[in-house]
């Protein structure tokens, strides 16, 4: 049995398949009983994302509507009957943090689009959002508080939008004061081996979907990239 067959999902959400989307159907076509919805960025071997879903969406919608943003395939929202499923890879700020201002313009047009989904229903954001959120979602946070990309403070502010404007961080929900539960880690110095690791992959509901979600959970020992993946349970 596969790790994909173990895991049994009813809907698989993969980010940054740095692959166009011809290529990614090729990847996965030995998987059967899944719907594909896959976009791509302009520029080849970069960014990318891809939903495997068992049941058929009602609509699929590529990109946020804006070009600046969507040349980068970073989002892809399926629309089923009681909510939408939307999968993301948001910008990562760089080395030197060169992209920090455009991360920061991205995390603001983002959440207003999804206020706007969520005036027709409930949305599901399964996402890389490329950002520890506090000091206990990072080992060494003060390592590497406003040094390093992804622990920035206006990248925390970002995610603070996320989780004070009607969206719920899943894991925290269920687990507010566990330790150690990281879902990324370093290639460089053992960081896995040593759990020296970054939360920063995350499922985050609207509020009145919660009710739906029996648990939130995190697979550190599943292996196959430098991210593990992360999941909630649903009625």
């Amino acid at each position: 049995m596969t790790k994909f067959e173990e895991m049994d999902a009813d809907i698989f959400c993969i980010q940054e398949t740095k692959a166009q989307d011809d290529q990614t159907a090729k990847a996965v076509e030995e998987i059967k009983g899944y719907e594909l919805y896959t976009t791509s960025a302009v520029r080849k071997g970069y960014s990318g994302t891809a939903i495997l879903s068992r049941k058929k969406a009602l609509s699929v919608r590529y990109g946020i509507g804006i070009e600046e943003h969507d040349q980068e395939g970073r989002v892809i929202t399926a629309e089923f009957e009681d909510f939408y499923m939307v999968n993301v890879y948001v910008p990562n700020s760089g080395s030197e943090l060169a992209r920090l201002d455009y991360r920061t313009t991205w995390d603001e047009t983002f959440f207003n689009y999804l206020k706007e989904l969520e005036q027709s229903k409930p949305v599901v954001i399964c996402g890389d959002f490329n950002v520890a959120h506090k000091d206990i979602d990072i080992a060494r946070p003060k390592a590497n508080y406003n040094k390093s990309a992804g622990f920035t403070q206006r990248e925390i502010d970002g995610m603070d939008r996320f989780t004070q404007g009607g969206l719920v961080d899943t894991f925290r929900h269920f687990y507010p004061d566990l330790t150690e539960a990281y879902s990324w880690w370093s290639y460089r110095g053992g960081a896995r081996q040593r759990n020296i690791g970054w939360r920063i992959d995350y499922f985050l509901v609207s509020e009145h979907f919660l009710p739906m979600v029996k648990d939130a959970f995190i697979l550190p020992d599943m292996i196959g990239s430098d991210h593990c993946p992360v999941g909630i349970i649903t009625q």
